[in-house]
């Protein structure tokens, strides 16, 4: 079985982005399911893998990044309210064998994701 990941990367410090605050759901006709709630480490990643084993499933999720949170707590002086806040990601997973590690890139002004290996 493969497995989901992340990263966070603070493009506007040039670091590892530790202690982003975040979830991760799973979507459905029937709305979206809260699967885990997850904090960054010292680089930018989680400890252990979002998805993986049976959990790892096709289907459509998303990841919530609380950008706007991570940014107030490095002391940036953010426009209220802030331009970049929550970054919500919604991908697929086609193949649950497959690795999908989910970046986010992220400044107060921007963001950026891309299917990493």
């Amino acid at each position: 079985m493969g497995k989901l990941s992340t990263h966070v990367l603070d493009t506007m410090h040039g670091r590892p982005a530790a202690g982003v605050h975040g979830e991760l759901y799973r979507i459905q006709e029937e709305g979206r399911t809260l699967l885990r709630r997850f904090d960054t480490n010292e680089d930018g990643r989680c400890d252990e893998a979002l998805l993986s084993g049976a959990a790892m499933q096709a289907g459509v999720y998303e990841l919530v990044f609380h950008a706007g949170d991570y940014f107030a707590s490095q002391g940036v002086d953010l426009a209220q309210p802030c331009f970049v806040d929550q970054v919500v990601l919604r991908f697929g997973i086609a193949n649950p064998a497959e690795n999908y590690h989910v970046p986010l890139v992220v400044t107060p002004w921007t963001y950026s994701t891309y299917r990493g290996s």
